[in-house]
């Protein structure tokens, strides 16, 4: 794997983030600098997180930065069922984003736990939805 543009889990988080810019387009505008704006920073916190982790060059510091991008789509999450009690968003668009951010946050915490069981420098190596490690 030459790049964390190679992740699935960092591309699967870059589609979230441009789904939650979409969404919020047509939020009220009295929201631009409240939900619209703190929905927006934290789904770009995770594939940014993921990405950042990569560059950190150890298992040992890029499963935390994976755990950063878990807690960015916890906020996501919780950001998204403010705004679908306050009406911004419909029933539909919330199932279609947390079914996303469910299987977002199972990547990450499969990619998380081949992390912390391997001592050594690993290169990573995704095939479909698993990871396997090259020794």
């Amino acid at each position: 794997m030459k790049s964390f543009r190679d992740l699935q889990i960092w591309q699967r988080g870059l589609d979230l983030s441009i789904l939650i810019y979409g969404h919020t387009v047509n939020f009220p505008k009295d929201e631009q600098f409240g939900l619209t704006s703190q929905l927006r920073r934290a789904s770009t916190s995770v594939p940014l997180n993921i990405a950042e982790g990569w560059g950190r060059g150890s298992n040992k510091s890029f499963a935390n930065f994976l755990r950063i991008a878990r807690g960015s789509l916890f906020e996501v999450e919780t950001i998204l069922e403010i705004c679908f009690r306050l009406g911004y968003i419909n029933n539909e668009t919330i199932e279609i984003l947390r079914n996303e951010i469910e299987q977002i946050g199972k990547m990450i915490n499969s990619f998380i736990k081949k992390l912390d069981n391997n001592n050594q420098v690993i290169d990573l190596v995704e095939s479909g939805n698993s990871l396997k490690t090259n020794n």
